[in-house]
């Protein structure tokens, strides 16, 4: 009989454990982000500034405290800064102390405006070289990691390991190397090799991307880049055979861009982070305005987005069944558990 009633007793307590232990499967089973939202955040290329660790690293201390879902770095280094493979390794341990997973976006200045020791450009080295010191696997940045899916999973395009995509709580997210020198079109150069292989990985893996986001009917799309696409701009002329002695390097994947864009039901957004020759149209002005009132904002046509960061930080929102979707959040840093506590006690 005393063995029995100590069954009897423990019965409650085992059904307790086991609904503790089932809630805990299902809040498991919960994709991060799902419903509830939630943020990421960008570094803008505080090496516009010159070659000073200084800036990012505040700026990744600040996105580790605020302790984002993961974090997209916008360029490594400067444009007056070295191409060597020690800057390329002292900036890739820099970054990989970021509390949250990072991903990097490659920026112009990191390759496309390199040079050897005898003054001949050699970017296309460096960019392979890149290639192998960031892109050597399918795991970001970071202490804490995601997992990517790389254009260089594809025979076809084994050398563009640098265009990643990563889904996170019903969105897409993709990087897609579109340097900010006119995507690297070289007009001295007679055949652009560079330019014009890289054009045609860029032109599969936008459609891809938009393929896979609509046949799994997420919410949305976010595309990094280094330059401007121009998505949002009123003037196509650039589309237009012209014999202009500037070809607008960035028409063909504008024009697929858009293209794209319409027959996707969710929202579509663009983050880059140009600031050198802003244009004098009307998005060009209203990002100007925009910086000067206080931070990057989101300019919209359609379900299309576009939003240019500085060379501080920003965080962006993803808010599931509200108006808008994104929205970039005031650059602010979550105070610690240990902060909130001590100011609750200073209340009390």
């Amino acid at each position: 009989m005393t063995i029995l009633r100590r069954s009897i007793v423990r019965l409650p307590l085992l059904a307790a454990g086991l609904l503790a232990a089932c809630l805990q499967g299902q809040m498991a089973l919960a994709a991060p982000g799902d419903q509830a939202g939630f943020e990421f955040a960008v570094l803008g290329h505080s090496f516009k500034a010159g070659p000073d660790d200084g800036p990012l690293k505040k700026a990744i201390a600040d996105t580790s405290t605020f302790n984002a879902s993961f974090v997209v770095a916008t360029g490594i280094k400067a444009a007056s800064e070295s191409c060597s493979d020690k800057l390329y390794g002292q900036r890739k341990d820099l970054l990989d102390a970021s509390g949250p997973p990072l991903i990097v976006s490659l920026s112009a200045s990191d390759w496309a405006n390199c040079r050897n020791s005898r003054g001949r450009i050699n970017a296309i080295e460096r960019l392979n070289r890149l290639r192998d010191v960031y892109f050597a696997d399918d795991q970001s940045l970071g202490q804490r990691k995601l997992t990517l899916s790389r254009l260089s999973s594809t025979a076809k395009f084994r050398s563009y390991a640098e265009n990643a995509h990563w889904e996170y709580g019903g969105v897409l997210f993709a990087t897609v190397n579109l340097p900010a020198n006119n995507n690297h079109f070289l007009p001295e150069a007679g055949r652009n090799s560079e330019f014009e292989d890289r054009l045609v990985a860029n032109r599969s893996w936008l459609q891809r991307l938009f393929a896979m986001a609509q046949r799994k009917q997420l919410d949305g799309i976010v595309l990094f880049s280094d330059g401007d696409v121009g998505v949002l701009d009123e003037d196509d002329n650039s589309l237009l055979p012209s014999f202009s002695s500037k070809q607008d390097g960035f028409a063909s994947p504008r024009k697929q861009i858009r293209t794209l864009a319409k027959k996707f039901s969710g929202k579509v957004l663009l983050v880059d982070t140009r600031t050198e020759g802003e244009a004098d149209n009307k998005e060009g002005k209203a990002r100007k305005a925009a910086a000067r009132a206080g931070g990057p904002k989101i300019s919209w046509k359609g379900n299309l987005g576009h939003v240019s960061i500085d060379n501080d930080w920003a965080a962006i929102a993803v808010r599931p069944g509200k108006t808008p979707f994104f929205e970039v959040r005031q650059r602010a840093v979550r105070p610690s558990a240990q902060a909130r506590a001590r100011a609750s006690t200073l209340r009390r």
